[in-house]
């Protein structure tokens, strides 16, 4: 009984804490046609304090997404178009001597700030990847022998292109299992597409305005990790993860020789609490079923590795997936 009422007091302090996210669709909605499943995940990301990589073909708004959800936070945002010439300097930041005081002094990068837009990562060297990936999982970066704290909220939004693979170098797997979320953007509607010709051809985008300052933001995390998440789900969450390494234990044999590595335990927690934050953008205080499901694809798309036979016969991370929420038992 009294788990019932901490639920229902923990629904109720969640729609109102979670107010903030219509607010947020809302501005972005004005610059941003269609793409729901887009808006939703960059929220996800930033209330998991979980980063993402988008794979999506030229001119689909992955760039226009983050920057309006930037604004919409009154928080420092800053673009890094990867190019195969740039260094880790230019991403971090650098010493630089000054002979007017004979000193070393500190030139921060464009790290320093709450959103990164990676533009085209995997146009750069393994030297600039290396040192984002320390951004990345630490929080921090390191120039010369000083290590420098990120700001809070601290956010990196890759973007790759599927097509084009010339002068390209592929993330290695350490580096894509960093980011929580793969979201392939796809192209509008019709309908969208018509909204989105007459948006441009009007004088001017709309601006978005700053609805939420990024103090809330780090609130919400908190909120979202409080989320009631039962242990049936959390066995259905491990289900997921283990049918990705061992196929045959949930009557999947035939998938077996696609795979040829399975999910590992850092899927699972991204699972976990990218349920938790769609909860919490759903305006619930607890997760079902349907909440891990919906995050799945975005969150286990990198973590499963193909084999050439699944490559050769066209099967992709997308059908495997499918193949296992149909067969693992739903609670």
């Amino acid at each position: 009984m009294n788990e019932t009422v901490n639920i229902k007091e923990l629904n109720e302090r969640i729609q109102h804490e979670s107010s903030f996210v219509e607010m947020i669709n809302l501005e972005m909605s004005k610059v941003i046609v269609g793409q729901k499943h887009l808006s939703e995940s960059l929220l996800i990301g930033m209330l998991s304090n979980g980063h993402i990589l988008l794979e999506g073909v030229p001119g689909l708004a992955k760039t226009l997404a983050i920057t309006t959800l930037s604004k919409t936070i009154n928080a420092k945002f800053s673009r890094v178009q990867f190019t195969p010439d740039l260094l880790p300097a230019d991403l971090i930041g650098t010493l630089i001597y000054s002979q007017k005081t004979e000193t070393f002094s500190v030139r921060q990068g464009p790290i320093f700030a709450n959103f990164i837009l990676a533009d085209e990562i995997n146009r750069s060297p393994a030297k600039v990847q290396s040192a984002l990936l320390e951004a990345m999982q630490e929080h921090q970066v390191t120039i010369g022998d000083t290590t420098y704290k990120l700001p809070q909220p601290f956010l990196v939004m890759a973007t790759q292109n599927p097509i084009e693979q010339e002068g390209t170098y592929p993330l290695p797997e350490a580096q894509v299992d960093r980011f929580m979320l793969k979201v392939v953007v796809t192209y509008p509607e019709k309908a969208e597409e018509m909204r989105i010709i007459r948006q441009n051809i009007a004088e001017g985008l709309p601006q978005p305005q700053p609805v939420v300052n990024p103090e809330q933001i780090i609130r919400a995390r908190e909120i979202v990790r409080e989320v009631y998440m039962d242990e049936k789900i959390e066995r259905y969450i491990v289900d997921i993860v283990f049918a990705t390494r061992n196929p045959g234990e949930y009557k999947l044999d035939k998938i077996n020789p696609l795979i040829s590595y399975g999910a590992s335990p850092r899927a699972s927690i991204s699972l976990a609490v990218a349920s938790k934050a769609y909860a919490f953008i759903k305006r619930r205080g607890y997760v079902i079923p349907e909440d891990v499901r919906t995050v799945c694809y975005d969150v286990l798309r990198h973590r499963i590795g193909l084999t050439y036979e699944a490559e050769a016969e066209n099967v992709t991370t997308v059908d495997i997936i499918t193949s296992i929420l149909n067969a693992v038992e739903v609670p």
